[in-house]
């Protein structure tokens, strides 16, 4: 008998709430607060703080801190602006740390 898999999906570490898609990785070859981190093209159920210009390892970039929309955690941020034309392409993605994220359907 076959077995229906889902999407392979991450999740909070905290408290599970699907945040992002597996699907959706661009790239595991950023560097975030607290070790590595991966770009996705998309997410969901978290919530995006106020922006703020921040200067990142590739140049300035006005920034917006990503939380779990469920239990508050800080689970990275989203590229609002890139100041310097090669890092456009980063322009609306979100950054997840890969301590803060969890594999579920894997």
């Amino acid at each position: 008998m076959a077995e229906l898999v889902g999407p392979r999906v991450y999740s909070c570490c905290h408290c599970r709430n699907h945040v992002c898609l597996h699907d959706d990785i661009i790239s595991k070859a950023f560097q975030g607060r607290n070790g590595r981190a991966f770009l996705f093209s998309h997410a969901m159920n978290i919530s995006v703080g106020p922006k703020e210009d921040r200067q990142l390892m590739t140049g300035l970039h006005t920034v917006a801190d990503i939380y779990c929309r469920d239990c508050r955690e800080v689970l990275g941020w989203k590229y609002e602006r890139a100041y310097e034309e090669s890092q456009r392409y980063k322009e609306g993605k979100f950054i997840f740390e890969k301590a803060k994220i969890v594999k579920e359907n894997w």
